[in-house]
Protein backbone atom coordinates (compact mmCIF):
# COMPACT_ATOMS: atom_id res chain seq x y z
CA UNK A 1 0.00 0.00 0.00
CA UNK A 2 2.85 2.33 1.09
CA UNK A 3 5.14 1.69 -2.52
CA UNK A 4 2.09 1.96 -4.18
CA UNK A 5 1.16 5.49 -2.62
CA UNK A 6 4.99 6.44 -3.51
CA UNK A 7 4.30 5.57 -6.67
CA UNK A 8 1.48 7.15 -7.88
CA UNK A 9 3.22 10.32 -6.19
CA UNK A 10 6.29 10.21 -8.12
CA UNK A 11 4.48 10.19 -11.31
CA UNK A 12 4.82 13.16 -13.40
CA UNK A 13 2.33 13.51 -16.43
CA UNK A 14 4.20 14.90 -20.05
CA UNK A 15 1.86 17.87 -19.47
CA UNK A 16 3.13 19.21 -15.93
CA UNK A 17 6.53 18.37 -17.10
CA UNK A 18 6.01 20.69 -20.50
CA UNK A 19 4.73 23.47 -18.21
CA UNK A 20 7.68 23.04 -15.39
CA UNK A 21 10.38 23.52 -18.13
CA UNK A 22 7.92 26.37 -19.95
CA UNK A 23 8.32 28.25 -16.65
CA UNK A 24 12.30 27.48 -15.82
CA UNK A 25 13.03 28.32 -19.74
CA UNK A 26 11.45 31.64 -19.30
CA UNK A 27 12.96 32.36 -16.55
CA UNK A 28 16.35 32.07 -18.14
CA UNK A 29 15.07 33.75 -21.18
CA UNK A 30 14.71 36.92 -18.94
CA UNK A 31 17.91 36.68 -17.26
CA UNK A 32 19.31 36.98 -20.70
CA UNK A 33 17.61 39.55 -21.92
CA UNK A 34 18.34 41.43 -18.42
CA UNK A 35 21.75 40.96 -19.35
CA UNK A 36 22.13 41.53 -23.26
CA UNK A 37 20.58 45.11 -22.30
CA UNK A 38 22.74 45.75 -19.55
CA UNK A 39 25.87 44.84 -21.94
CA UNK A 40 24.32 47.96 -24.21
CA UNK A 41 24.29 49.95 -21.57
CA UNK A 42 27.43 49.59 -20.13
CA UNK A 43 29.20 49.46 -24.34
CA UNK A 44 27.20 53.25 -24.39
CA UNK A 45 28.47 54.01 -21.18
CA UNK A 46 32.04 52.91 -21.63
CA UNK A 47 31.57 54.89 -25.35
CA UNK A 48 30.89 58.36 -23.68
CA UNK A 49 33.58 57.93 -20.97
CA UNK A 50 36.08 57.05 -23.75
CA UNK A 51 35.64 60.41 -25.26
CA UNK A 52 35.84 62.86 -22.68
CA UNK A 53 38.84 65.06 -21.70
CA UNK A 54 39.92 63.54 -19.07
CA UNK A 55 40.46 60.01 -20.66
CA UNK A 56 42.03 61.87 -23.46
CA UNK A 57 44.49 64.00 -21.01
CA UNK A 58 45.46 60.68 -19.83
CA UNK A 59 46.08 59.09 -23.12
CA UNK A 60 48.47 61.83 -24.15
CA UNK A 61 50.40 62.34 -21.42
CA UNK A 62 53.43 59.62 -20.62
CA UNK A 63 52.86 58.60 -17.13
CA UNK A 64 53.71 55.13 -16.53
CA UNK A 65 50.10 52.98 -15.21
CA UNK A 66 50.23 52.36 -11.73
CA UNK A 67 50.34 49.23 -10.59
CA UNK A 68 47.44 49.49 -7.85
CA UNK A 69 49.23 47.17 -5.51
CA UNK A 70 48.93 48.49 -1.73
CA UNK A 71 52.16 47.27 -0.93
CA UNK A 72 54.50 48.75 -3.44
CA UNK A 73 55.83 46.36 -6.72
CA UNK A 74 57.19 43.83 -4.56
Amino acid sequence: MFKNLLTKALIVTTTQLTMILIAVASIFLVFILIAIVKMYKLKAENKKLMQTNAYKDYEDSDEDIPSGHLYGDN
